[in-house]
């Protein structure tokens, strides 16, 4: 753009459209051409004041006339009253409405207090919202308590629904059944036998295992024994479960015999359940004397981390009985219900699956592995097996919803509600899904990080008060039980509804922090300020977000290099760092790229030291020895170079982020707040 002085312009009395000429902006015809929020301060003549001007008296009639339309999106106009200010604001109706204006008002006339109150403070720390909208933001849409049993262990919980419908049908693996009685008696002999090898109160047991009864077994018998379990899943690479075996420190892995040759067994002891049941079911079957409390550790599940290695996530069992008490409420679960065991062990819905069903005696089933190959046999297996709720990836999700309309199938008639979570859900898509399959069965959406256990917010479009094609995005909801959710400035200051910020999370379901990680854990969770009664902590997310003025909250994007992918969580650092170690890579920069139909992609961008022919295969057999298949970008492309910033800088990895939150930003149809 052309420097241009507009005060010399405006001294010339230039016509607006001869300036607007002369800039030469870039033209959009839905905002005016230069600017778009203009702030006017008239002196005290204009409101009917008289004002000397070379002996002539000057007197305004009208003071302020307004012809029914907005110049601008926003115009504030001060007037000078002489006996103080008086404030107007005149907008474009097409992008705010009357509640927006009248809390922005209230905003400016809080600041202005601030200001008096305080001269000395910068406007970062200044107040902006008023009491009222404090108190809603805070306290009134954070009102989310409500009783569960804080004072027991999640296994408990099982142990009494057992004794209360011993013969019901606990989980089904391969028209295998186990039944209440059966589940908890075999997890009780092997909880003796993992007692009996030294397993208490928080020492950490690895569980690697295909998905079958030995692993259900094997997560419940740890639980009782004391322990807290950590899944490893045997489809990752050989250096990933090493490590991960080495972090948690566990002295004990249980797996299936023909897994053990996939553990390091000169590290730590295999104890393949299968194969050693003999010896393992001449324990007492008898519930054991519980040596936990709510605060022991329940499991450890690791996630992406930046640094190059995962990190793992602790979390305690008053956070897991707080999460499957709140979810027994929010899906109306009842002993009625068969739910589908469709996530891997390593990934955190799969606690969402099983331990929600098993405090209420609901049937968990087991999934074979190979019914994601065809929407049509998931379908039918669906149907056979009368399954009554799906709790799925988004991604998943996403292709059930395309798929059904272009198949001749329907949903089967036994299911009753969809649950979706891992990453962000298309609207569009929502929209299809409801055209084909209406609003039965329920649908929710749910978000919440590993961190905050597995669940923090759930947004139910048919209870929404909003009307879900007056919205651009798909709200994440609001908070479950007993969690509190902020969403704050970089000062830690709440913002308005409509502004983004980024979400912080507290309440019942949050970790003590990394395992292992003390740094980490000071850099991500912070002290609560908004509780003064006793010490809390609120996870920090990485997200951005805003309030609706329904009080939904909208998921906006990231502000860090974190994505979801197929609903894993992943940090493009950690890719990186994995591809970095290859000795052909020079440099390495990973983004996302979305298809036209929202599925998101990895992309790796390498600068390589010789002949760049014929190079790729190599590079993706390397990731596959280090990272899980889902994190093994799909497409490799070499450069001479990687672009740099002016200082110097790789900027593909800021282009990315950029390219995102302008994405999840932008709206061609901007929505009215």
């Amino acid at each position: 753009m052309r420097k241009v002085s507009l005060e010399a312009y405006a001294n010339q009395d230039v016509p607006f459209e001869k300036l607007v000429e002369t800039l030469k902006p870039d033209r959009d015809r839905t905002r005016p051409p230069l600017f778009q929020v203009m702030f006017a301060m008239n002196p005290p003549w204009t409101n009917g004041n008289a004002r000397e001007v070379s002996g002539l008296r000057i007197t305004s009639t009208f003071g302020y006339v307004h012809n029914g339309t907005s110049k601008f999106d926003l115009t504030l106009v001060m007037r000078d009253t002489g006996k103080g200010l008086r404030v107007s604001i005149e907008y474009n109706t097409d992008l705010f409405d009357e509640s927006t204006i009248a809390r922005m008002l209230g905003h400016f006339q809080t600041l202005l207090e601030g200001i008096v109150a305080n001269p000395d403070c910068s406007i970062a720390e200044l107040p902006l919202l008023t009491a009222q909208e404090k108190h809603q933001l805070l306290e009134q849409w954070n009102d989310t308590r409500a009783d569960y049993p804080d004072t027991a262990c999640i296994h408990q919980l099982i142990e009494a629904q057992a004794e209360k419908t011993p013969d019901a049908i606990a989980v089904v693996a391969d028209k295998q059944p186990l039944t209440y009685q059966e589940l908890n008696a075999r997890a009780n002999q092997l909880a003796q036998y993992l007692r009996s090898q030294g397993v208490g109160p928080d020492v950490l047991v690895a569980i690697c295992m295909e998905r079958s009864l030995e692993m259900v077994v094997g997560i419940l018998g740890i639980l009782k024994a004391g322990g807290a379990y950590v899944p490893i899943d045997p489809v990752y690479p050989q250096e990933r479960r090493i490590y991960q075996l080495r972090d948690c420190q566990a002295p004990l892995v249980l797996t299936q015999a023909h897994l053990v040759s996939l553990l390091p067994t000169d590290e730590v002891r295999a104890i393949a359940i299968d194969s050693e049941w003999d010896a393992i079911a001449k324990y007492n079957p008898e519930n054991l004397p519980c040596p936990t409390t709510p605060k022991s550790l329940a499991y450890v599940i690791y996630t992406s981390g930046s640094t190059g290695n995962p990190k793992g996530v602790p979390i305690k069992h008053q956070s897991l009985i707080n999460h499957a008490t709140a979810m027994v409420k929010t899906f109306e679960l009842t002993a009625c219900d068969r739910v589908l065991q469709f996530s891997s062990m390593s990934f955190d819905i799969f606690i969402e699956e099983i331990f929600p069903s098993w405090i209420c005696g609901a049937t968990v089933v087991l999934r074979p592995n190979d019914i994601q190959a065809s929407i049509s046999q998931f379908l039918q297996f669906i149907e056979l097996q009368k399954i009554t709720i799906l709790d799925l990836p988004t991604a998943f999700w996403h292709e059930l919803a395309r798929s059904l309309s272009e198949i001749e199938q329907s949903l089967p008639p036994s299911l009753r509600l969809v649950i979706v979570g891992g990453e962000k859900a298309s609207h569009a898509t929502y929209l299809s899904w409801r055209d084909k399959v209406g609003t039965y069965p329920r649908w929710l959406n749910t978000y919440g990080p590993t961190e905050t256990t597995v669940t923090a917010t759930v947004y139910d479009p048919v209870a929404c008060p909003e009307a879900i094609e007056a919205i651009s995005e798909l709200p994440i909801g609001r908070p479950i039980d007993n969690t509190q959710v902020y969403i704050l400035d970089r000062h830690l200051q709440p913002v308005s509804i409509g502004i983004p910020g980024e979400l912080y999370i507290g309440g019942a379901g949050v970790s003590p922090g990394y395992l292992n990680r003390p740094e980490l854990t000071n850099q991500k969770f912070i002290s609560n300020p908004f509780n003064e009664t006793r010490e809390t902590y609120l996870y920090k997310t990485g997200d951005i977000a805003r309030y609706l003025p329904s009080g939904d909250i909208q998921f906006l994007g990231r502000r860090d290099y974190q994505v979801k992918i197929r609903g894993f969580r992943i940090e493009l650092e950690e890719i990186e760092a994995a591809l970095a170690q290859h000795p052909m890579v020079q440099q390495c920069a990973i983004v996302v790229r979305e298809s036209e139909t929202g599925e998101q992609r990895l992309l790796a961008y390498v600068v390589l030291d010789r002949d760049r022919s014929a190079k790729v295969e190599i590079l993706r057999s390397f990731l596959k020895q280090k990272l899980p298949e889902y994190m093994v970008p799909s497409n490799f492309i070499a450069l001479d170079s990687l672009p740099l910033t002016p200082n110097g800088k790789s900027i593909a990895l800021s282009w990315q982020i950029l390219h995102l939150s302008s994405r999840n930003l932008s709206q061609k149809n901007p929505q009215k707040l």
